[in-house]
Parts: C-alpha cells; sequence; structure tokens
C-alpha cells in the first residue's frame, strides 16, 4: 500500500466511524445528547460538531482557504457568521452538512497526487496566527484527531448507558467489507 492509499484508507474508515457515531446519536434523546461530561468538547452534540468542524476547516485549508471557518462557526458573536449561516442545531442538520462534506473529502482525495503530500499548506487560527504543515501531516492529523475524539464520544455514549456501541475500530470496517 503506497502513502496516497493509505491515507484514502485512514480517510474511508474516518467516514465509516462519523456515520456510526451519527447512527448511535440518533437514538440518544436530546437530554442524553447534550447531557455535560467533562471530557472531549463537554457534550456528545458538542463533540460531533467538534469532529465536523474539525474536518471543514482542514478541507478548506487543504483546498487553499487559510482562514477556513465551519457553517456556524462563530455563534454569539454574529449572528450566523460571515458566512450567513446560523449554527447547527439538529442531528439532521448535521447529518445531511457532514454528507455533503464528505464528498468533498472523496472528491478531494480521489485528486491527490504523491508530489503533493510534501507541500505546505496554509491556515490561520486566532490562538497560532498564521501557519503552515506539511500536506500529508495535516492529512494524518484529520484522521488521528478523529480516532481520539471518536473515543471521547464512545465514553459518553457508555457513560450515557448505551448498550450497544457503535464500531469504530478499522478492523471492524475491514470484516464487514470481508463479508
Amino acid at each position: 500500500m503506497d502513502t496516497i492509499d493509505l491515507i484514502k484508507r485512514l480517510h474511508q474508515h474516518r467516514a465509516w466511524v462519523n456515520r456510526n457515531l451519527l447512527a448511535a446519536a440518533d437514538k440518544l434523546t436530546e437530554e442524553q445528547l447534550r447531557a455535560s461530561f467533562p471530557i472531549g468538547q463537554g457534550s456528545i452534540w458538542k463533540s460531533l460538531l467538534h469532529l465536523y468542524a474539525a474536518e471543514y476547516v482542514w478541507l478548506e485549508s487543504l483546498l487553499g482557504t487559510e482562514e477556513g471557518l465551519a457553517p456556524g462557526d462563530l455563534p454569539g458573536k454574529l449572528p450566523g457568521n460571515q458566512l450567513g449561516e446560523r449554527p447547527l442545531s439538529t442531528l439532521s442538520e448535521l447529518r445531511q452538512n457532514w454528507s455533503a462534506l464528505e464528498q468533498r473529502w472523496i472528491d478531494y482525495l480521489a485528486g491527490l497526487k504523491p508530489e503533493a503530500v510534501d507541500e505546505t499548506v496554509f491556515r490561520k487560527s486566532a490562538s497560532l496566527g498564521r501557519f503552515g504543515s506539511r500536506r500529508s501531516d495535516v492529512l494524518l492529523h484529520v484522521a488521528t484527531h478523529a480516532h481520539y475524539t471518536t473515543a471521547q464520544v464512545v465514553n459518553m455514549l457508555r457513560q450515557s448507558g448505551v448498550e450497544k456501541l457503535p464500531d469504530v475500530m478499522l478492523i471492524a470496517m475491514a470484516r464487514m467489507e470481508a463479508v
């Protein structure tokens, strides 16, 4: 497996996990979804939004938009945001936006060339200012960040009393594909 194939596989896994997390969240009450936890982003809902937003802003960076904001970013600071959108507030909205974002990721990864993985991409953040990262590091970061945050969401699901936790391991996806 070459570098590009490995990156694509990790992102295929990330997308599969996202779908599984959303399916698990569908079975929760609104109270469970938004209950406070001392881990992750503070709730299952906020952690799912964080996963989505991270995937959004990093894809924007990979595409050359240094100051990318996820739709609905900066709630409370502006009526919606500079994109003129209001924050996502329901699982249905999140699922719809995440599905569209995943298609953008699929399209991006389909065009990824080996010579591009060592290029520098830039991003601006309020805390770090403008910084550059190797494209391959950004692509790996998005996948590993998703794994880390997924573990937090699964822990919150467990603490919420969910008995059948979502499959999130790459090997589980591989076994399903083999059937």
